[in-house]
């Protein structure tokens, strides 16, 4: 978003915060982030046995589940923040109002990345706290080879803040993919639809190799490896990478939508 100016810039995050904050829908689709994300794992949490030792289970992975279910409401609340304003006309006043598009959309991005980085941040370290009480009751015990559930372990500090950065990034995703379609209702289901075809395909699929590329490729799979904890040499690609590659596809789909809008009429 080159050539952005400071104070245009200043006056759209203002313009965008307002919005967002006022409009009661995006508050509920961030109080059901956390309420999805922290319910979903804490179930997982307290309902997948460790019987015995050697259960092979990743106990911080268990417990970070409810981010991939989570994870549709910062989408959703990215589509309606941009796909909402081309259904109601509203953005023809918002570019009245700041010509500068590439500066409305950074505006937007900075707005909702701050805002899902705040409410992701509480919706994972949830999480992670009702792993660390209800995980030792499924037999997540050092008897059976797993310590106490902590933040101060470098790989599970590690996979709670990537997962944080991955509910960001998939809302940055689903934002550059409304501001490309401009239909709330398009930009959802083609959001929803390029998160999970990748999984999707690699059920289909039965040739380990390309199985392993979907897993490396595909936003949500890849992306989802941060929050893997033990083997990691049999991932099919690793942590910071995998973040990386859902980072790419945000920043493509960011460029993809900012050149439309400057293109396009709005």
């Amino acid at each position: 978003m080159s050539g952005v100016d400071v104070t245009g810039f200043r006056r759209a995050c203002r313009a965008e915060w307002t919005k967002l904050r006022t409009e009661a829908g995006h508050g509920w689709l961030m109080v059901a982030l956390v309420l999805v994300t922290v319910g979903v794992g804490a179930a997982v949490s307290a309902n997948v046995p460790c019987p015995a030792a050697g259960c092979g289970q990743d106990q911080v992975r268990l417990s970070l589940t409810g981010v991939s279910v989570g994870q549709v409401f910062p989408a959703i609340t990215a589509v309606l923040l941009m796909g909402g304003e081309y259904g109601t006309g509203l953005i023809r006043t918002t570019l009245v109002a700041l010509p500068g598009r590439g500066t409305v959309l950074a505006a937007k991005a900075t707005v909702l990345g701050g805002t899902v980085l705040a409410v992701g941040s509480v919706a994972v370290f949830a999480s992670a706290l009702a792993g660390h009480v209800l995980l030792p009751d499924a037999g997540y015990t050092p008897a059976h080879g797993y310590p106490p559930l902590s933040l101060a372990d470098g790989p599970t500090l590690r996979a709670t803040a990537g997962s944080v950065l991955y509910l960001v990034l998939v809302a940055l995703l689903a934002l550059g993919i409304a501001t490309a379609v401009r239909d709330a209702a398009v930009a959802a289901g083609s959001v929803l639809a390029l998160l999970h075809l990748f999984p999707l395909l690699s059920h289909v699929v039965t040739e380990p190799h390309l199985q392993r590329l979907l897993a490396r490729i595909g936003p949500m799979p890849a992306g989802l490896a941060i929050q893997a904890t033990t083997n990691l040499h049999r991932l099919p690609i690793g942590p910071w990478a995998g973040l990386g590659v859902l980072a790419l596809w945000a920043a493509a789909a960011l460029l993809v939508g900012g050149t439309v809008l400057r293109l396009r009429d709005a």
